[in-house]
């Protein structure tokens, strides 16, 4: 309904996903994410808000649509949208015990969050490159992670 083409990794539902997409996605039964994230033609991560995604999708530079289902995954929404300011929560409607997110919604968004010409996704992509360096500067030599895990493998060797 969006008009976007997209990638889903559907597992066990793979002939009902894809013919819901017709030719604009492709469903497949596993991916290797990061590699996919990685790739130059992604524009955006539709996630559920789950750590190891989020992280992924971060260190990379992608701008995020949250989605989040249960548990953590509202504060980790709140910090990809509030704090990082990388990406859009999809907004949810309470119908008796449930959240809900009507699929009318959830293309709409998507449409507005992959306009090209939107200022607000210039934004997003400028912030997400900047938390992309932010990520990368952490995991190089003497970054905060290098220094962390020596003074932790230091600390426990000496025990």
């Amino acid at each position: 309904m969006s008009g976007v083409r997209c990638l889903w990794v559907g597992r066990d539902e793979i002939c009902l996903l894809q013919e819901s997409f017709n030719d604009l996605g492709l469903v497949v039964p596993w991916c290797d994410q990061l590699r996919v994230l990685s790739h130059s033609s992604v524009g955006g991560f539709l996630t559920h808000c789950g750590w190891g995604s989020v992280l992924e999708a971060a260190f990379v530079g992608v701008p995020m649509l949250a989605l989040p289902i249960m548990v953590d995954h509202f504060t980790i929404s709140k910090q990809i949208v509030e704090d990082w300011k990388i990406g859009w929560r999809l907004n949810k409607d309470i119908r008796g015990e449930h959240l809900v997110v009507t699929r009318e919604e959830i293309a709409k968004t998507i449409h507005t969050f992959m306009d090209i010409n939107s200022g607000e996704r210039e934004e997003l992509i400028k912030r997400a490159k900047q938390v992309e360096d932010i990520f990368q500067g952490a995991i190089a030599k003497g970054g905060s992670s290098d220094t962390n895990l020596d003074a932790f493998i230091e600390d426990i060797t000496q025990g």
